[in-house]
């Protein structure tokens, strides 16, 4: 990471709370969980869906509407971030572990190979704090299967975009912190960044860009996904491997990029149903476009059709996750408002 030590950048500033600024954070998470729902039943189904609908099915199975573990453990991360706690040190780590091994014994239907032993390996470990469990079982994964780059940590950057609206940096320690919980490769600490910045430029701009956090990498890694982000844009992304967070993040870049001369509920309908139509891990892909396109065009820009059916554990409707949006936004610029 070509990232500066805390004590080498400022603060972050504070943002002054826009009415469109929170209708972005908002849909930020509210168009996520809409892309994670709408992709649920044709995950790994060999057929390219042309118009895909919310019939449920899929891996766990799903009731129609119902969100999957892209959403699940976003949802662990959010509830952690809407307490204003900064996510890249203290006991914030170990309370979003908490949640996640919580969602494992208690709510989840389907989970991802790798976050599965992951969450399994640091339950049996059983002493020490939660957080660094998770990451030695992460790192041990890794190093065991030699296949530690899987999708499972950029599925679930909508919310860490929201974490620090005034800061590059802070948002790039956070997507890293977060990710490292369950997964230990540079290339899934590359594609978190890079997302989680682009949430939050969105957010603050209303503008859909991914190549300004390229500076947040290394040389030779921007350089790389450059060439990533190139492919993606000539509509060359790997789909039938985008369970890779490389794979993953090219796919959901691709889809963004082809609803970008559109606006509003156009575009966020066209780039999320154009991410499932890439097939493989649909519903992944259409939640990792959807924060995007969420986080520039709103909730106010969300399918009414959607939001009205979209739910799920730990029994929140799309809306109440919403909430939790523009509840980070508002926690964590209270913490950096300057005292009287």
């Amino acid at each position: 990471m070509n990232i500066p030590a805390p004590a080498q950048f400022p603060a972050p500033e504070p943002v002054e709370l826009t009415p469109e600024i929170l209708d972005r954070a908002r849909g930020t998470l509210l168009a996520a969980a809409c892309g994670d729902a709408l992709g649920v039943p044709y995950e790994f189904d060999p057929r390219r869906e042309s118009n895909p609908q919310m019939i449920g099915g899929g891996l766990g199975p799903y009731a129609p509407g119902q969100w999957s573990d892209d959403t699940e453990m976003s949802i662990c991360v959010a509830k952690v971030a809407a307490t204003g706690l900064p996510l890249t040190g203290g006991n914030a780590p170990d309370r979003i572990g908490a949640n996640f091994l919580d969602w494992l014994r208690d709510g989840a239907l389907d989970v991802g190979i790798q976050t599965r032993a992951v969450l399994e390996a640091a339950q049996e470990m059983g002493r020490g704090d939660i957080s660094d469990r998770l990451t030695q079982a992460a790192r041990d994964y890794a190093a065991q299967s030699g296949r530690g780059a899987g999708n499972g940590a950029l599925m679930r950057t909508a919310p860490v975009g929201l974490v620090s609206l005034g800061s590059r940096e802070t948002t790039a320690r956070a997507a890293i912190a977060v990710a490292r919980l369950t997964h230990a490769d540079p290339l899934v600490d590359d594609s978190c960044v890079l997302w989680s910045e682009a949430i939050r430029h969105a957010v603050m701009t209303g503008e859909i860009a991914i190549r300004p956090g390229l500076d947040l990498l290394n040389p030779d890694s921007a350089a790389y996904w450059s060439a990533v982000i190139d492919d993606a844009e000539a509509g060359k992304a790997n789909a039938h491997q985008n369970g890779f967070t490389v794979n993953a993040l090219a796919c959901a870049w691709q889809a963004v990029w082809g609803a970008r001369g559109l606006s509003g509920e156009a575009a966020i309908r066209e780039g999320i149903v154009g991410a499932i139509r890439l097939g493989s891990d649909t519903d992944t892909v259409a939640s990792i476009a959807g924060s995007l396109l969420g986080a520039a065009h709103g909730a106010s820009s969300v399918p009414a059709e959607w939001v009205s059916v979209v739910h799920g554990w730990p029994g929140m409707t799309a809306t109440e996750y919403a909430d939790l949006g523009e509840k980070i936004v508002r926690e964590t610029q209270r913490r950096v408002l300057p005292s009287d």
